[in-house]
């Protein structure tokens, strides 16, 4: 879904970069139609809307841009709850493993090392498994997310120009 190449397909970046008029706007749109892509959708609204005012137009790119930008991040908040549940899952773990040493203590007081030593093995075992399971959600869902917004930047960009060049007296 992330691939650079399927939200801002090449050949409509090219086409972008050759429309001077709007009688080349209608081509992109053509492109747009045969080859889908969030660009294409936004490009595709634009050329629609030629004949409103600038500012509107503009108003409404934004808005369905807002709307593209949160399709692309539609996966990224399962790795965001992961992070942030995985730590604390860990934690519980740390905790009831605390719990079943400090009950084990009790009954047979510090005479038992093995016993003892099980139990942190545990505390650990716990904490370990928590960490091991947000540190690499938390790298991917660093790294998507940045993708999400260097696409944004890239398509926000693209539109721009396009907009400026159709508008242009």
């Amino acid at each position: 879904m992330l691939r650079w190449n399927s939200v801002v397909p090449p050949e409509l970046v090219e086409a972008l970069a050759e429309c001077r008029s709007r009688e080349d706007a209608k081509n992109v749109r053509s492109l747009c139609e045969k080859n889908p892509s969030p660009l294409g959708r936004l490009i595709r609204l634009t050329v629609d809307r030629l004949d409103w005012p600038k500012d509107d137009n503009i108003d409404s790119l934004e808005t369905a841009a807002r709307h593209e930008i949160v399709h692309l991040e539609r996966g990224l908040v399962v790795l965001e709850v992961i992070v942030g549940i995985a730590p604390l899952l860990g934690l519980v773990g740390t905790i009831a493993g605390m719990m079943t040493v400090f009950g084990d203590l009790g009954q047979t007081g510090l005479n038992d090392a093995a016993k003892l030593a099980q139990g942190i093995a545990l505390i650990l075992r716990a904490t370990l498994a928590g960490l091991l399971i947000a540190i690499p959600s938390l790298i991917f869902w660093s790294y998507f997310s940045k993708k999400v917004e260097v696409l944004a930047v890239e398509m926000e960009t693209l539109c721009d120009e396009f907009i400026r060049r159709q508008y242009r007296k």
